[in-house]
């Protein structure tokens, strides 16, 4: 990227913020990408892990953006952040060159979801069973599956924790990039001997919480 383009590049940034801050929260950040590597980085962010022509990774949203030229948003887990962050990519030009505009909201934003899912279909053997979504106790990503949890039961289903994320009603949170919990199976929360954050379930069972959600579990149980 030649520093022409960087510095027009820079220059019209400057201006999408403008028009941006108008709407979007004070804390988010705004990143552009051209030719797969990003030429402009604004955010207040101390946890925000994106240099100057560091390359656009495979799958994020602004890897997306350039592929398809189309707007994309979804919630993401990658090493931009400490933290999921919600996104939205827009196509835009730079100098004739096919460019991604990425803004980065926290992950807790309250986008307009499509309607909660009511149940979860899953397969146990080679049976298939509709579950009512409130009788699910977790759900949990494992050998690049995902797995939910009735009555100890285990269900495969071929949904992602991302895409669960969006369509699962709010009393569902996510706490680890592995792990989603219904907060009416939690039991306790407490730290373990090692000072990590662990819950119980109602079962007994322990799931770990990631220092980048609990944050996000302390303002959503308000403790």
């Amino acid at each position: 990227m030649n520093n022409k383009l960087n510095s027009l590049a820079k220059a019209i940034s400057e201006q999408y913020i403008l028009m941006l801050k108008d709407w979007i929260p004070a804390d988010s950040s705004i990143a552009i990408a051209v030719e797969n590597s990003y030429v402009f980085s604004h955010s207040k962010h101390h946890s925000m892990h994106l240099e100057i022509g560091q390359q656009v990774l495979p799958d994020s949203i602004a890897d997306q953006v350039l592929r398809t030229q189309q707007k994309t948003e979804a919630i993401l887990d990658n090493s931009l952040f400490d933290s999921p962050y919600y996104g939205i990519g827009y196509p835009i030009f730079i100098q004739n060159e096919p460019a991604a505009l990425v803004v980065i909201l926290p992950s807790t934003f309250p986008i307009k979801r499509t309607e909660p899912y009511q149940f979860l279909t899953g397969k146990q053997d080679e049976e298939w069973n509709p579950v009512a979504i409130n009788k699910i106790s977790h759900i949990e990503s494992l050998q690049k599956k995902t797995w939910f949890y009735v009555e100890s039961e285990q269900f495969k289903t071929n949904i992602t924790l991302k895409e669960l994320q969006i369509r699962l009603p709010s009393y569902f949170i996510r706490i680890h990039r592995s792990y989603i919990v219904n907060i009416h199976f939690i039991k306790k929360m407490a730290r373990d001997l090692t000072s990590n954050f662990i819950i119980t379930l109602m079962d007994g069972s322990e799931l770990p919480v990631s220092q980048s959600y609990i944050n996000h579990l302390r303002s959503a149980l308000e403790f």
